[in-house]
């Protein structure tokens, strides 16, 4: 009988998982191994072979997961940097549907966002400050957030010519399709703009257009420096958001890129409002100064272009050859 349950037992559980217990009472069954006696329970035995399995399960999984993690870096790749010039685009319908997309998301970016400007100061005969200066800059972040949401899949969700830079100068996007996202950019701006004079009328007069303007106090120099670090700060944000080695890792960064990037607007609108009106986009501050057309106003105009474009210079030199591993082969490829 001994020998029987033991032979039974022994071919269930591997002798690694026996117990051997010294003193137990209630003994149910002795089984002699190796010259050593083993108190033998069927049922306990059962448990123990079953515990044994999970808790190898589980360091099994635990293992595959640290292997995962020490290895997925250095099997990742990045993407090839896009071509210098690409002809090719020209051919392709899905080329003139980003450029609908962009032109489309710029005029309704700069209708929502000049549209509350030139709304709040109707209203207010005071300059935009305390709640005003929250709500403008809601109004343009939150535009931003939804906008780079709905067109990110067709075109990549610039709807800022400096934006766009950045991505050239990072080989995110050719030089072809940078100039013709410039262009349908700026065009979309313009028609939001003369859209928010036509409906608003006065008001819009009484804004001041919501032009970008040197506010009384400051000096060029600090209008510029401010429009170079506020674009860096949103140009920074932009590559760091859609860095494709996070989103191979992350599959959630793909959905909330959105989100830093409109706050990132948000917060770079409540420090620059009184210092520039704040730019950081070249189509917005051209959309609104061809509108209203005064002479005062292009006086200033030239911070509006060369601030946001050496901010996103510096953003892409600082991301892409600077943080990101492989600075030397990326840097070669541009070049070449």
């Amino acid at each position: 009988m001994v020998s029987l349950y033991a032979n039974k037992f022994l071919d269930i559980v591997p002798s690694s998982h026996l117990l051997q217990i010294q003193l137990l009472r209630n003994t149910s069954l002795l089984a002699f191994l190796n010259n050593k006696f083993f108190v033998i329970y069927p049922s306990l035995a059962l448990q123990e072979l079953q515990k044994a399995k999970e808790r190898r399960k589980i360091g099994l999984e635990k293992q595959n997961m640290a292997k995962k993690m020490s290895t997925e870096g250095k099997d990742y790749r990045d993407p090839p940097p896009a071509p210098l010039l690409d002809t090719e685009e020209l051919k392709q319908w899905s080329f003139y549907r980003a450029l609908i997309a962009e032109f489309v998301a710029t005029f309704l970016f700069l209708y929502i966002g000049v549209g509350t400007v030139v709304g709040y100061k109707g209203v207010h005969n005071n300059l935009c400050d305390g709640a005003g200066y929250l709500g403008v800059a809601w109004a343009f972040g939150g535009m931003i957030f939804v906008l780079v949401y709905c067109t990110a899949g067709i075109s990549g969700g610039h709807i800022n010519p400096a934006v766009t830079f950045g991505l050239f100068v990072a080989r995110k996007v050719s030089l072809t399709r940078s100039v013709a996202y410039m262009m349908a950019q700026c065009l979309g701006a313009l028609l939001g703009v003369w859209m928010v004079m036509i409906l608003t009328g006065i008001h819009y007069d009484q804004a001041g257009g919501a032009v970008n303007v040197v506010a009384p106090g400051y000096s060029k120099g600090t209008a510029l420096g401010a429009e170079i670090i506020g674009t860096f700060v949103l140009v920074y944000t932009v590559l760091a958001a859609t860095d494709p080695k996070r989103m191979a890792r992350d599959s959630h960064v793909p959905v909330l890129a959105p989100l830093p990037i409109g706050f990132a607007v948000f917060v770079v609108h409540l420090a620059l409002i009184p210092i520039t009106g704040t730019g950081i986009n070249p189509a917005r501050s051209l959309g609104a100064a061809v509108v209203k057309n005064a002479k005062e106003i292009w006086d200033d105009h030239w911070i509006f272009w060369v601030g946001p474009f050496v901010g996103a210079l510096a953003a892409a030199v600082y991301h892409q050859y600077i943080l990101r591993s492989g600075a030397v082969k990326a840097l070669g490829s541009f070049l070449s």
